[in-house]
């Protein structure tokens, strides 16, 4: 059994398409459990012990369970509609994001914007921007002006899972980071 290919299923069916399993969440992101698994059981080998070992060892911690395991959902990352539930947080004073060198004129006119996400998500250190931005090429990092963001009405969200969240970042808010 390929628990990395389940693993990647399980974030489509919880950020994107519930629907491709025959389930759907409720306006907080959760899904039933037992209806989690028999969609996910119709296609591969998938039982409550494989869904909890997937929680446990995600390194990003992507899921939360609800206390008694019957209902299960992202921490953030939706396309979606829902209202995770986030509270809102003071940033630090600078907050980071890493892209590849691709997108960097886009993000130089528009800033960043969520796309198909919910929200627009940013790093706690350049380093784990850095590895954000792997992902999609040459990494570009961009150190995100939060505190002034914050201190001028934009809100900032923390989610469970230490991933800084906000709606867009204005590129008035944004400095290319000269970070190897």
């Amino acid at each position: 059994m390929d628990t990395a290919s389940t693993s990647k299923f399980l974030s489509l069916v919880l950020w994107h398409k519930p629907e491709t399993i025959g389930i759907s969440l409720d306006e907080h992101g959760w899904a039933e459990v037992d209806r989690l698994i028999a969609g996910i059981a119709k296609t591969r080998e998938f039982h409550m012990g494989l869904l909890e070992e997937i929680v446990r060892t995600d390194k990003k911690q992507r899921y939360s369970f609800n206390e008694d395991k019957t209902r299960i959902r992202a921490n953030q990352g939706h396309s979606v509609p829902v209202d995770v539930q986030l509270e809102r947080a003071e940033p630090p004073e600078f907050l980071w994001h890493g892209t590849g060198e691709k997108y960097v004129a886009s993000i130089e006119k528009a800033g960043l914007i969520p796309k198909s996400r919910l929200y627009v998500h940013l790093s706690s250190s350049p380093k784990a921007a850095r590895e954000v931005g792997q992902r999609h090429g040459k990494p570009v990092v961009f150190r995100v002006l939060a505190g002034r963001m914050q201190e001028e009405g934009c809100p900032f969200y923390l989610s469970k899972n230490g991933v800084w969240l906000t709606e867009q970042v204005p590129a008035n808010y944004l400095e290319r980071a000269e970070y190897t």
